[in-house]
């Protein structure tokens, strides 16, 4: 399964691939914008919405380009290492 992740804490990038990795999940992480996001983003499974550490350009951007490959959105407040489990968990099982 592929993941993206937008949003987060930029001291957070190894807990999050870590833990994805657990999850047999191919992540890609983007906790600031970038000029090229959209192209970025490629067709992941799932997109992961940090909402509380992330603009709303950023956010806006990123689910657009989910809905046109038809992948999964979850929004969470939090941008913790046990939110993400929780998330994978839901996922994944």
């Amino acid at each position: 399964m592929s993941v993206v992740i937008v949003g987060g804490h930029d001291r957070m990038v190894c807990q999050y691939k870590k833990i994805c990795k657990d999850y047999n999940c191919k992540a890609k992480i983007f906790t600031q914008m970038s000029g090229n996001l959209k192209n970025m983003i490629g067709s992941p499974d799932l997109l992961i919405l940090f909402t509380n550490t992330v603009s709303h350009k950023m956010v806006q951007c990123a689910a657009r380009e989910a809905e046109k490959c038809n992948a999964d959105i979850v929004r969470c407040h939090t941008s913790s290492g046990a939110a993400l489990n929780e998330i994978l968990e839901k996922a994944c099982c």
